[in-house]
């Protein structure tokens, strides 16, 4: 039996936990064993005094443990994190053989991979980490160390949330945790495009690794197309579009201007300057004035930022998904496709496929569902955890 301090889930709360979720809530919570500090490891039990599971735990935020072992005598110790980090770097291997190297990847995804709070991407030879948790913020000595000896990088450099620094408690801030800083730019290619990104300031850790995949399947479906790139950051959609599926044009908005110079950049190391336009305006507004100037384009594609944060946020985060599509739609030639995004993991795969519905009748355009896709697969989904699904991906054709 552990010695360990206990939390004690309240009666009927316990499934999710049993059923291996990591998120234990503060509401979930009956009893706390003493007055543990943030950071104490714990064993998180049912209110008969069954054991659950092993977490970490944190009375400053929401989520008060992060659950991460289910075996009551394996500890949170260094082992244990070795052993989580080997097993995540290993299902990378192993669906990668054969393929050329890849230049950056996720080689750990949070809960998807059992490390709730610890996100880490390689780019070329740099490794960059995001702590979301405050218990793995205090343990990211022990964390760097493990990845040098695995991976033996030039550098590793911490990338923060501000949301999440307040939320967690978190005391760190960006900046180099080892080795040499990652040079900015940094140059990575992907199924033959050459990126340069900026991965101590760009969003996310510099590039959305999540949309591998998706930029590839877009790729296969716009030969000769002239295309509209919203939302388009530092132009990963529409240089694949350009260079691996043949379209003919591309024109891209975003409201980043650093962002947006990193892809003007990019359309000249690709050589497609001058087959690829970039403005600077807020989406709905050049979506506005292209319907009243006639536009018309025979691939549009939206990947906005995440509408939500909050569940009480998902209606108003529909509709502002409903207007993005229907004012798309409109600038787009009959047989045209629709690419249509979505990171808000709050919102529904059955609620993007309503809004859809619901933006057909209103424009009287049929559309259909060529594909709905996901994340990349170095960002695992766990069955346990289903929030970890977050990135809805569909290619349409609208009549």
């Amino acid at each position: 039996m552990t010695t360990l301090p206990k939390v004690t889930v309240k009666p009927r709360r316990a499934l999710p936990f049993f059923h291996r979720h990591p998120w234990v809530f503060a509401g979930a919570i009956a009893k706390v064993e003493g007055e543990l500090a943030p950071g104490t490891e714990v064993a998180l039990v049912s209110n008969k005094g069954e054991f659950i599971g092993r977490g970490l735990f944190n009375p400053n935020s929401n989520i008060r443990v992060r659950l991460y072992g289910w075996e009551e005598d394996v500890p949170l110790d260094r082992d244990f994190w070795s052993a989580r980090l080997d097993a995540a770097i290993a299902v990378r291997r192993d669906w990668t053989k054969g393929e050329q190297s890849r230049s950056a990847e996720r080689l750990v995804f949070s809960e998807g991979d059992g490390m709730s709070g610890l996100v880490v991407d390689r780019y070329g030879d740099w490794l960059l980490l995001q702590l979301t948790s405050l218990a793995l913020s205090q343990r990211v000595d022990e964390i760097v160390e493990l990845l040098q000896v695995k991976l033996k990088p030039a550098g590793i450099w911490l990338r923060t949330e501000k949301g999440m620094r307040e939320s967690e408690g978190l005391e760190l801030s960006d900046g180099l945790l080892t080795g040499s800083e990652p040079p900015r730019p940094l140059f990575i290619e992907e199924a033959g495009v050459r990126h340069s990104i900026d991965v101590c300031q760009g969003h996310k850790t510099g590039f959305y690794l999540d949309q591998r995949e998706n930029r590839a399947a877009v790729a296969r479906y716009v030969k000769g197309h002239r295309v509209l790139d919203l939302f388009c950051y530092t132009g990963g959609f529409g240089l694949a579009a350009l260079v691996c599926g043949g379209a003919q044009e591309v024109i891209g908005v975003d409201s980043s201007e650093p962002a947006l110079t990193l892809a003007r950049a990019n359309a000249e190391s690709n050589e497609v300057s001058d087959q690829i336009h970039f403005e600077k305006a807020k989406v709905f507004e050049s979506l506005e004035k292209m319907k009243a100037a006639g536009e018309q384009f025979d691939t549009v594609i939206l990947d906005p930022p995440k509408m939500t944060r909050h569940r009480a946020g998902t209606k108003q985060a529909l509709r502002g998904y409903h207007s993005l599509n229907r004012m798309a739609v409109d600038v787009l030639r009959p047989g045209g496709l629709l690419v249509t995004c979505s990171c808000s993991g709050l919102i529904d795969r059955a609620d993007i496929d309503q809004m859809l519905a619901d933006v057909s009748l209103q424009a009287k355009r049929p559309i259909r569902i060529l594909e709905s896709r996901g994340q990349a697969p170095d960002h695992p989904v766990s069955v346990h955890c289903p929030e970890t699904s977050y990135l809805q991906c569909n290619i349409c054709h609208v009549e």
